[in-house]
C-alpha cells in the first residue's frame, strides 16, 4: 500500500483543478476513488464528463500501466480494463506531478452486486473473467492483483470490468502487486512469477470469497484450510473439482478453466473431490505450449463457441429477468 507521507503528499480537497501542463486539458477533483502502492486515483469532472485520474511520484509506474491500458486497447472484444484518455503532468508550486486519466466504470464492486443480487450471478460473471483473461494472456500480460475490490459490475447488460490494472504484470516477471487472500504465495501454492496459473488460482479464490465475504488468514496447512472451506458452502462443493484444479496450478489456460466450469453450470455435475485429487495435487495431461497449442485452444474455441453462447444467454437471460421483477417489487 501507499506509505501515509506519500498519500498525504497526493491528498487534494474536492474542487481542485488539475492543468495538463502539456495537452492543456483540466480537470476538476471530486473525490478520492482508493489509492494504492504506486499512487492515488480521484474521480474527476472534465469537458467530455467523469473519468478517473491517477496521479503518482513514480513515473515508471505511470508509464507501465499506461502501457497496460493501450495493451488492453489491443484486445479484441475485451472489456477488462478502462480506457486510456491521456497522459499529462501537472506542475505545482512544489514540483511536477505525472498523472494519466481513464475511463471512470461506475458500478458496485463484484463481491457487494453478489450479496445484494444473489449469488447465482457469480458463476455468470466468472465466466465473463476468464474470458477476459484468456484474452489478456494471450497478449503477454497477466493481471496480478485480482481481487473483488478491482472488478467492478455496469450494465444494463451486466458486464463485469476492472478499475485497477496496478498489478498487471509482463509474463515471466515477477508479480508487482498482490493481496495475500489471492497470492497463491501466501497459500504456499506457488511463485509469485507472472504466468497464467496465477490469475487463474486468484480467479479461484475470488469465486471463495463470494462465498466468505469477510475472508480468513491462512491457518496452519493452507491447502487442508482451503479443502475444508471449499467443502463447506454448496455453492462452492459443487465446483470443488475446478476449484483445486485451479488452486493447484492445473490449468494452462483461462479457457480451459471457463469450459470446465460451464459444463458444471450446464449439466450440475459435481465431482468428488477424492476420486482422483490429493490435497496438494491433480493429475492432468502435460502442458503443450508454442504457437500449434494456441491455433488449436482457438479452434477448440470456436468448436464450442456456439453452445456456449446459447448456454450464457439463457442464464443471464433468467437473471435479468429476476433482476428486473426485484426491482419493480
Amino acid at each position: 500500500m501507499m506509505n501515509n507521507t506519500l498519500k498525504s503528499q497526493y491528498k487534494f480537497r474536492p474542487g481542485t483543478v488539475i492543468n495538463g501542463k502539456w495537452n492543456k486539458n483540466y480537470y476538476t477533483l471530486i473525490h478520492e476513488l482508493g489509492y494504492g502502492a504506486n499512487g492515488m486515483v480521484y474521480l474527476a469532472e472534465s469537458k467530455q464528463g467523469y473519468v478517473a485520474l491517477k496521479m503518482s511520484d513514480n513515473a515508471m509506474s505511470i508509464t507501465s500501466e499506461v502501457n497496460v491500458l493501450k495493451s488492453f486497447s489491443k484486445v479484441p472484444g475485451s472489456t477488462l480494463g478502462p480506457s486510456l484518455l491521456e497522459i499529462d503532468d501537472w506542475e505545482t508550486q512544489n514540483n511536477r506531478i505525472p498523472f494519466y486519466v481513464m475511463e471512470y466504470i461506475h458500478g458496485p464492486d463484484l463481491l457487494t452486486f453478489v450479496q445484494k443480487k444473489g449469488s447465482g450471478w457469480s458463476d455468470v460473471l466468472i465466466l465473463q473473467l476468464l474470458s477476459d483473461l484468456d484474452r489478456l494472456h494471450q497478449e503477454g500480460w497477466v493481471f496480478g492483483d485480482l481481487k473483488p475490490e478491482n472488478l467492478i459490475v455496469t450494465g444494463p447488460p451486466t458486464r463485469i470490468r476492472c478499475i485497477d490494472v496496478g498489478g498487471t504484470t509482463m509474463i515471466g516477471r515477477a508479480i508487482k502487486e498482490y493481496t495475500e487472500f489471492f497470492d497463491r504465495g501466501y497459500w504456499g501454492a506457488g511463485s509469485r512469477k507472472a504466468e497464467p496459473s496465477y490469475d487463474l488460482f486468484a480467479a479461484a479464490m475470488v469465486m471463495i470469497n463470494l462465498a466468505y465475504p469477510k475472508r480468513f488468514q491462512k491457518q496452519g496447512d493452507g491447502f487442508i484450510q482451503l479443502k475444508k472451506a471449499i467443502q463447506a458452502k454448496p455453492e462452492l462443493a459443487e465446483h470443488r473439482e475446478i476449484l483445486w484444479k485451479a488452486i493447484n496450478g492445473k490449468y494452462s489456460n483461462a479457457l480451459e478453466m471457463r469450459k470446465d466450469l460451464l459444463k458444471n453450470i450446464s449439466h450440475g455435475s459435481v465431482g468428488n473431490p477424492d476420486s482422483s485429487s490429493s490435497v496438494k495435487g491433480i493429475s492432468t495431461k502435460p502442458k503443450k505450449t508454442g504457437s500449434a497449442s494456441r491455433v488449436k485452444r482457438r479452434r477448440q474455441s470456436k468448436f464450442t463457441s456456439f453452445l456456449e453462447t446459447i448456454m450464457i444467454i439463457l442464464v443471464i437471460s433468467f437473471l435479468y429477468i429476476l433482476y428486473v421483477y426485484d426491482h419493480l417489487m
